[in-house]
């Protein structure tokens, strides 16, 4: 799984859905932007590891506190992880761990929206 792949397409999908952010925040915000997703790639990577998703959505919560605080709404963050799944469902490269991805992100996504998880993490 090319992790800097990714993290170059989800970019480039956030500032096309979005392209009030580069007027916003310039050519720095893009840059924070990529940073963040490669924040968000390694703490999947590091759940997949442990095999626990409660890592994952931990990590999402206190990310989604602290964007909160800078005027970040949730819903952006919610986007931003459904378009990491989006573009991993293009990555065919390892099956098991996409998989294992997607569910850590939807399950995030569940806690992010005030919803039970299913199976309750």
């Amino acid at each position: 799984m090319n992790f800097e792949k990714i993290v170059n397409r989800v970019t480039v999908e956030i500032y096309e859905r979005e392209p009030f952010l580069l007027e916003r925040f310039g050519k720095q915000g893009k840059e924070k932007c990529r940073e963040d997703n490669h924040h968000h790639m390694k703490q999947l990577e590091t759940a997949y590891e442990l095999n626990q998703s409660a890592f994952f959505i931990d990590y999402a919560v206190w990310l989604n506190g602290i964007l909160n605080k800078h005027g970040m709404k949730t819903r952006h963050l919610i986007d931003n992880f459904e378009i990491i799944q989006a573009v991993l469902a293009d990555d065919a490269d390892s099956a098991e761990k996409t998989e294992k991805f997607h569910l850590y992100l939807a399950e995030a996504i569940t806690v992010l929206k005030g919803e039970p998880v299913k199976g309750g993490v």
